[in-house]
């Protein structure tokens, strides 16, 4: 049997250091650390080849439910491919193991509970930038591409991908800042 680690942050500034010394201390032999977002499995490489790893036995190690994934379904995918391996689940805050029947409810309500929680997250940051948008207070990213640019191309004649590779953008961008220059006019 061995203990496997994941931990995760969501992105590059953040560091790994805090959950990869939890895992060791836990009796982790391996631990695999990654930087990006947990709203998909996309891309997540090291979890990928822990589960290819694990064996009948083995227990792959997370310090929180929500380092796993952000949603409830890819978590209790995650799960489901643990459980079919024959191995198990360990999450070290709050503790929960899948070896056992009620540690897979209590995961289960978790995973609901965390995409709820995300999910109002998302809304009250959506409600945040109205009410600064309405005070005039959030403007927005600022403007990285030269508008001006754009509508001076255009005028010559350019097509859409012309005018992003002259620009350095992509074509989503010079449509975009047409679109908002027809607005404006």
């Amino acid at each position: 049997m061995a203990k496997y680690g994941y931990a995760r942050v969501s992105s590059l500034s953040q560091s790994t250091d805090v959950q990869v010394k939890a895992l060791q201390d836990a009796g982790c032999t391996v631990v695999r650390a990654e930087k990006l977002s947990g709203s998909s499995r996309d891309g997540r490489d090291e979890l990928a080849n822990i589960l290819d790893f694990l064996q009948s036995g083995d227990v792959l190690v997370v310090c929180k439910l929500d380092r796993l994934g952000r949603n409830t379904r890819d978590v209790l995918n995650l799960v489901h491919e643990i459980d079919q391996k024959d191995a198990s689940l360990q999450v070290l805050e709050p503790a929960i193991d899948t070896a056992g029947a009620m540690g897979k409810m209590v995961l289960t309500v978790l995973g609901m509970v965390s995409e709820m929680e995300l999910s109002f997250i998302k809304q009250r940051q959506a409600e945040g930038i109205a009410a600064a948008k309405a005070r005039g207070v959030y403007k927005g990213r600022p403007q990285s591409v030269d508008y001006d640019a754009i509508v001076q191309l255009k005028s010559q004649g350019l097509g859409a991908t012309a005018i992003s590779a002259k620009v350095g953008c992509s074509r989503g961008t010079v449509y975009k800042a047409l679109g908002e220059i027809l607005e404006q006019n």
